[in-house]
C-alpha cells in the first residue's frame, strides 16, 4: 500500500507483448495511478495496452535519435532523460504532456523543467547514501543523528 500516487514498471525491456498488457491490468486492479513502458517496447503493444486499460501510459524515450513522431501517435506520454530531449520535443510539441526524468539535484531538476517538462521523476539517493551518517555514527558508538 501506497499513500501517494504511484506509477508502476510493467516491461517493456525484456518483458515484451502480452505480458506486459497482463502486468498492467494487474497494476490497475491493484490501484496504480499509471504504468510505466521501456523505450524498446513497440508502438503496437503500447496501442493494445492503450485500449486494455484505464489509467495513464508512459514511454520512457531514451534518445533524440527515438521516433517521437510515431510514440505521440501511438498515444503516449513520453519520458525523457535530458533537457535538450526535452526541449526538442517541446519546441515540435508545445502542448504535449511531458514527463521527464529530472535527475538527482535541484539543478539538473530546474534545467528538465526550464527545457519544458510539465512533471518531474526524482531520482533519490541510494540506500548507502541515506543511511551513511547513521552508520558512521554508529561505528563511532555515537547517539542517532
Amino acid at each position: 500500500a501506497a499513500d501517494v500516487p504511484v506509477f508502476v514498471g510493467v516491461g517493456g525491456g525484456l518483458t515484451q507483448g502480452q505480458r506486459v498488457i497482463n502486468l498492467a491490468l494487474h497494476a490497475e486492479y491493484q490501484g496504480a495511478l499509471g504504468v510505466v513502458v521501456n523505450a524498446p517496447t513497440q508502438n503496437e503493444v503500447v496501442r493494445e495496452l492503450k485500449k486494455a486499460i484505464d489509467i495513464p501510459v508512459v514511454v520512457t524515450v531514451v534518445s533524440d535519435t527515438d521516433d517521437i513522431e510515431a510514440r505521440i501517435e501511438a498515444g503516449v506520454s513520453a519520458a525523457a532523460k535530458t533537457p535538450q530531449l526535452v526541449a526538442k520535443i517541446r519546441a515540435n510539441h508545445p502542448d504535449f504532456p511531458i514527463i521527464a526524468t529530472g535527475g538527482q539535484t535541484g539543478e539538473s531538476i530546474m534545467r528538465t523543467i526550464e527545457a519544458g517538462a510539465n512533471a518531474i521523476t526524482w531520482t533519490p539517493p541510494s540506500n548507502g547514501e541515506v543511511f551513511k551518517d547513521i552508520m558512521e555514527a554508529y561505528r563511532k558508538n555515537l547517539p542517532h543523528p
